[in-house]
């Protein structure tokens, strides 16, 4: 796809690369076969040939009309279809861009206050524990719905204190640490097991990726610089990695070197960091593999692995999870349709309801239809947004590792 870049951004590099990318498209419309919101919706303009078209018009000095905002705002960056691309169209990056460019011409509407709030509150880890802990005290009166979002009572919260030589960074999250803080705690434990001391984050913080991803792109960069100034410390002491248990986080670090690439006094430790970043899932199946775990005498379940789009599409870590489930002995199920996006996508379960419902539906009905003894994801949104309609429950898959019936 040619374009020629508006005059009034044409020496900005963030159009210059989104230029290269829009090129790459050749238009073969494989991308419309892995894009939820095209299942969905079946318009050109709600599929990512569509959307490449629409922030190509912008790039090239079109202003943008609220269709073009609704367009974009209903795509849900799970980048399904970048794993399906031939020619590598890499169209996160993209989409980013044009939001970015959107949220300089757009008047303030009902979606942009929605999107302001979820800015200030999610990454503002003191706001987030203060409104978590103020629900929690009227648990007894809010909806059942309402309430499967909140921290579960009675889970174990204990971390470890035992010295290890090996040691690695625990990002705790901004979300996480208040809604499901027992995921890293079974982490915590499940690596002490295996001779490895999690360090928890000296000041905890958003990675960046809630701004990023909601057009305020100055705002989420600065968040990114803080995680590194917090982590420096620890890395520089020596720590072996820096781990991330939610999918969605992991994804965002391990793009530091890339988002701040131009910023003189960031552009190395944030590579470095990228670098040093890993899933938990990468691991915990290097650790399964080298020590030659063996599963003892816990007992079998069958489990529905939902994989998250971070982990599958963004880091494209396929089969890792996967992998230490069935070593472990467990049952592990088929999943129909298991590319497609449970519908959360940090905060677009908030943004575009109706669409993130009718995704979670499909999702629940393709997870449940083997009956299976529980669900098991990979990141904090995916977990909150599917346990509030499931007939099982929905945990983190370090907590199944944890518990008293697995071999480790």
């Amino acid at each position: 796809m040619e374009i020629h870049l508006d005059k009034k951004i044409a020496d900005q590099g963030w159009a210059r690369e989104a230029k290269d990318i829009v090129r790459k498209c050749v238009h073969c419309g494989f991308c419309n076969a892995t894009c939820p919101t095209y299942q969905l919706l079946g318009h050109e303009a709600d599929g990512p040939r569509g959307r490449i078209y629409l922030i190509s018009q912008l790039l090239q000095g079109k202003p943008a009309d609220r269709q073009t905002r609704a367009h974009l705002d209903r795509c849900l960056l799970c980048r399904a279809c970048e794993t399906t691309c031939p020619s590598g169209v890499q169209y996160g990056r993209l989409l980013e861009t044009g939001r970015f460019m959107l949220e300089g011409q757009s008047s303030a509407d009902l979606d942009s206050v929605k999107r302001k709030a979820l800015t200030s509150l999610v990454p503002n880890t003191g706001l987030m524990q203060i409104g978590v802990n103020l629900a929690s005290s009227f648990r007894a009166f809010l909806p059942r719905k309402l309430t499967t979002q909140l921290p579960n009572k009675g889970k174990n919260l204990a971390r470890p204190k035992t010295f290890h030589e090996r040691k690695m960074l625990l990002l705790e999250g901004c979300a996480q640490s208040s809604l499901t803080p027992e995921t890293n705690a079974a982490a915590a434990r499940v690596m002490d097991r295996m001779g490895i001391m999690l360090v928890p984050e000296p000041v905890n913080g958003c990675c960046g990726a809630v701004r990023l991803h909601t057009s305020e792109r100055a705002k989420g960069l600065q968040d990114v610089r803080n995680r590194i100034d917090s982590w420096w410390p620890q890395i520089e002491s020596g720590v072996e990695a820096i781990i991330s248990s939610a999918s969605g986080c992991g994804v965002t670090v391990k793009e530091y070197g890339y988002l701040l690439k131009d910023d003189p006094d960031y552009s190395e430790k944030a590579l470095r960091v990228s670098n040093m970043c890993r899933d938990l899932s990468e691991v915990v199946s290097e650790e399964i593999t080298n020590g030659e775990r063996k599963p003892t005498g816990h007992q079998r379940l069958k489990v529905a692995f939902q994989s998250p789009c971070s982990l599958q599409h963004g880091q494209k870590l396929n089969g890792r999870v996967e992998g230490i489930l069935q070593q472990l002995g467990h049952t592990l199920l088929e999943i129909e349709d298991g590319h497609l996006c449970c519908g959360s996508a940090g905060t677009y379960s908030v943004l575009q309801p109706v669409l993130s419902r009718q995704l979670k539906n499909n999702k629940l009905k393709k997870l449940q239809q083997d009956s299976p003894d529980v669900i098991v994801t990979a990141n904090v949104g995916c977990q909150l947004h599917l346990r509030g309609d499931a007939s099982v429950p929905v945990m983190h898959w370090i907590e199944l590792l944890d518990s008293n019936n697995t071999g480790l």
